[in-house]
């Protein structure tokens, strides 16, 4: 990769980095793994970079990132059992308390008006500024920090005793 491409290359996974890695996380459910798809997703992106379009590498790299999960999920569904010589003493944690929170808290989320709902996945999970929000919401940041707020409180309120 010639010298500017690479800075550019590097710039965008310095600035989009972090976010591909909670989309990651997302697809995932493991940080370990999460790494790996986004690795795998940048070290391919970074062979095809001369050739794309500046304006769709974001939508590019997770689209790579989908079709790597994709495939992972296909290789592992295949593949056999491994036997070992003795079973572990202690029981693993089931993650029933963490899936119970997930399902409450994506509950919670359904509940809230389809703007709220669109404010806390733009400015939370896309990590997104809330005039970048605003933009993309066709509104002000005023009521961009409004519908937040109260979201968080919807949110904050259906997870009360829950944890």
């Amino acid at each position: 990769m010639e010298p500017s491409a690479e800075a550019e290359f590097t710039r965008f996974v310095t600035e989009r980095g972090a976010s591909l890695l909670r989309i990651g996380y997302a697809l995932t459910g493991s940080r370990a793994a999460a790494e790996d798809l986004v690795q795998t997703a940048l070290a391919k992106t970074a062979l095809k970079w001369r050739r794309l379009d500046r304006r769709g590498v974001d939508a590019y790299v997770r689209q790579v990132m989908y079709h790597e999960h994709v495939s992972w999920w296909r290789r592992l569904r295949n593949r056999r059992e491994t036997t070992v010589p003795e079973l572990p003493e202690t029981a693993l944690p089931d993650g029933t308390d963490a899936t119970a929170l997930r399902l409450v808290l994506t509950e919670a989320l359904r509940r809230l008006p389809p703007r709220q709902r669109a404010v806390i996945v733009l400015r939370y999970l896309e990590d997104l500024s809330e005039h970048q929000v605003a933009e993309r919401l066709g509104c002000s940041t005023g009521t961009v920090a409004s519908q937040a707020s109260r979201a968080l409180t919807k949110l904050r309120t259906a997870m009360e005793g829950v944890a």
